[in-house]
């Protein structure tokens, strides 16, 4: 078995890749002609979104992200922690949580992405 993505639920599947590109430098992997979904290129998983409109049709009924009150997060690692708050920032993410050096060896910061998803950024662990 191998995990293959990940999947939020959003309003607007095009504007969320957008904003993941112009926040974390990702790419995108494939948008469906509908809009309706959609996936990120982020290494050997990707991250993908399908809209809250799809999903309802579908008989789900998901519900929208309390970036202060999560139920996960996502993650990216990086090199430079206080940059990718910065870029994301700008790019529209609302900071949750300055860089912060963590016992572990980690710098961890927090944002929230367009729709109150929580975004980690971070060294790896141990760097």
């Amino acid at each position: 078995m191998k995990f293959g993505y990940t999947i939020l639920y959003v309003d607007d599947v095009r504007r969320t890749l957008d904003f993941y590109v112009a926040a974390f430098g990702l790419s995108v992997r494939f948008l469906h002609e509908s809009g309706d979904f959609g996936e990120l290129e982020t290494g050997g998983t990707a991250l993908a979104f399908s809209s809250r409109a799809l999903m309802r049709q579908l008989g789900k009924q998901p519900s929208a992200p309390v970036s202060g009150a999560p139920s996960f997060e996502i993650a990216f690692v990086c090199d430079d922690v206080a940059a990718a708050v910065d870029r994301a920032v700008a790019a529209g993410a609302r900071l949750v949580q300055a860089p912060e050096a963590m016992p572990w060896g980690q710098t961890v910061a927090y944002v929230a992405d367009l729709e109150g998803f929580l975004v980690e950024l971070c060294t790896p662990v141990g760097g």
